[in-house]
């Protein structure tokens, strides 16, 4: 499957089924798009994210950042949703290949941790993981996992993030 193909099939989550492991660090649940509505929900799940993101678990873990998951801001995306958010129509979230992430370990609040030690939790600590991701691509396993990595700074509605996707080719940005 290319990158921009139509997806294969959707997933059914319901409330019964969005606590299920589907990766053994990530609940099909944490992947879900954010609109208002009601179950059932749909979404598409690359199988290939999955092992990105397991795969930087385990890179974190043996840097002495001991994470038992990363925190899914955003996974997949509606194309009505990620519309509203202002992106546009090839983004990875809508082909499930995307997710924008931080670490939530100590204390587990909803804002990334302070990574780089400094005193405060900012662009800075999202930094350290972009570097963190950016070493493990000098790896031929991470190879292919090649795809976008981008960090985002602090807003009035969530604190710094990093994007990731699975997209085959090196893609870079910052805000």
């Amino acid at each position: 499957m290319t990158t921009y193909e139509t997806p294969q099939g959707f997933i059914e989550v319901t409330e019964a089924n969005q606590d299920s492991k589907v990766s053994p660090h990530f609940t099909i649940g944490e992947f879900l798009s954010h609109q208002k509505d009601g179950f059932p929900k749909y979404l598409v799940l690359r199988e290939r994210l999955l092992l990105k993101l397991e795969h930087i678990i385990e890179t974190l873990y043996s840097k002495h950042f001991p994470v038992d998951s990363l925190h899914i801001m955003s996974g997949y995306r509606t194309p009505w949703y990620n519309k509203s958010l202002g992106q546009g129509p090839y983004s990875q979230h809508i082909y499930g290949g995307a997710a924008d992430i931080y670490i939530d370990v100590k204390p587990k609040d909803g804002y990334m941790d302070d990574l780089n030690k400094d005193g405060k939790r900012d662009y800075q600590d999202a930094k350290v993981l972009i570097d963190i991701i950016e070493e493990m691509e000098g790896q031929s396993l991470y190879n292919k996992f090649i795809g976008g990595l981008a960090r985002y700074r602090t807003t009035p509605h969530h604190g710094p993030f990093v994007h990731i996707d699975e997209r085959g080719y090196k893609a870079r940005w910052n805000d």
